[in-house]
C-alpha cells in the first residue's frame, strides 16, 4: 500500500545552512524522534553532486514496547536543488522523499513531499509512525537554528 504526504517547517537560517544540516545524517539523529544511531556505508560523486548511503539503526515504539530495526537510506545531493532520499527496511517497507528548501522571509521554508509504501498489515501504523516522526524532525530542524 502507498501513502502520500507533505510536511513543511519554517527555519530560521539561510537554506544553505539548513540544507546542509539536513543532508548530514549525523545531525539527523540529534532531531529525528527514532534514530539512534547512524553509519555510512558509501559515497559516489556524481557530475552535478554525490549519492550518500548510511545504514540507521531505529526504534520503533509498539504500544508500551520499542521495537529495534535498522535499515538503509540513501541521499541524492545535487549541487542545487531538491535532496532525494530513499529508505529501505524489511518487511518491503520503503520511504522516499523530495525535500526543498526555499527561502521564505528572513529563513528556510524545508517542505518533505514523502511516499510510504509498506505491505496491509503494516501500513497504517508504518505511515503514522512516520509522518509523525518526521514532523518532529522538522520541528527539530528549527529548534536547532533557534526558531
Amino acid at each position: 500500500m502507498r501513502a502520500e504526504q507533505v510536511l513543511s517547517e519554517d527555519v530560521p537560517a539561510s537554506p544553505d545552512e539548513v540544507r546542509a544540516f539536513y543532508v548530514d545524517l549525523d545531525n539527523i539523529k540529534t532531531v529525528h524522534p527514532l534514530v539512534v544511531s547512524v553509519r555510512e556505508t558509501a559515497r559516489t560523486e556524481l557530475a552535478d553532486g554525490y549519492c550518500q548511503s548510511y545504514r540507521v539503526q531505529d526504534r520503533i515504539p509498539l504500544g508500551p514496547l520499542t521495537l529495534p530495526t535498522s535499515y538503509t537510506a540513501h541521499l541524492r545531493v545535487a549541487s542545487v536543488g531538491p535532496v532525494i532520499t530513499e529508505a529501505r527496511q524489511f518487511p518491503r517497507v520503503r520511504l522516499y522523499g523530495v525535500v526543498s528548501f526555499d527561502a521564505v522571509g528572513a529563513g528556510t521554508r524545508i517542505v518533505e513531499r514523502l511516499t510510504i509504501h509498506a505491505p496491509r498489515p503494516l501500513h497504517k501504523m508504518t505511515t503514522r509512525e512516520a509522518v509523525k516522526a518526521h514532523i518532529e524532525m522538522l520541528a527539530g530542524i528549527r529548534r536547532h537554528f533557534g526558531g
